[in-house]
């Protein structure tokens, strides 16, 4: 399963975990996503996105039409 937020794309980063003794050992770091089902009132239809909370913020604030909207203009979700 792809780590990636389905609204604004955002992806695990890559960072050093590192110890008391300054060793450095690589990790990633994974964005704070969340399976959500959303209701779209234009195509009455459910739809369920993988979302991180920066894009749940976004959608309370926007609306879930909206959001659609401009993520499709910018390449990341494909709309039929």
């Amino acid at each position: 399963m792809a780590k990636v937020c389905d609204i604004t794309g955002k992806r695990p980063r890559v960072g050093n975990n590192v110890s008391h003794a300054n060793n450095k050992t690589k990790r990633r770091f994974y964005p704070n996503l969340h399976k959500k089902t959303f209701y779209v009132p234009e195509e009455d239809a459910w739809i369920t996105l993988k979302v991180c909370t920066k894009a749940l913020k976004t959608i309370n604030k926007k609306g879930i039409s909206a959001v659609l909207k401009e993520a499709q203009d910018s390449g990341m979700i494909v709309i039929r």
